[in-house]
């Protein structure tokens, strides 16, 4: 499955490089593949192209604070969860993904 995340936070630094690693790795742990968008005060890092929205299963955002640039998902499953569930176990949102997916 492709999955793709969105991790934002206020400041952008602590939670959502970590959320996003975490993601990530949950996610590879169980077969597939991920890539995440960081989003904070500076704005996105590793930004979402249009083809990988357009190919993605599922996107999972793991939030503090809003996502920007939201409008891109129109038409895609998503899921939100909050930034501390992924810190806490970040194979339940993979795993909410998988479910939403089938």
């Amino acid at each position: 499955m492709k999955i793709l995340g969105i991790t934002a936070c206020p400041t952008g630094v602590a939670h959502t490089y970590l959320a996003a690693t975490k993601l990530k790795e949950a996610a590879e742990a169980r077969g597939h593949s991920m890539k995440v968008e960081k989003q904070g005060a500076l704005g996105a890092e590793d930004e979402l192209s249009f083809k990988e929205i357009k190919d993605a299963d599922v996107i999972i955002m793991a939030l503090m604070v809003g996502c920007e640039r939201e409008e891109r998902f129109v038409g895609k499953k998503v899921l939100k969860v909050a930034i501390g569930d992924v810190l806490k176990d970040a194979e339940a949102p993979i795993i909410k993904a998988e479910n939403l997916v089938r």
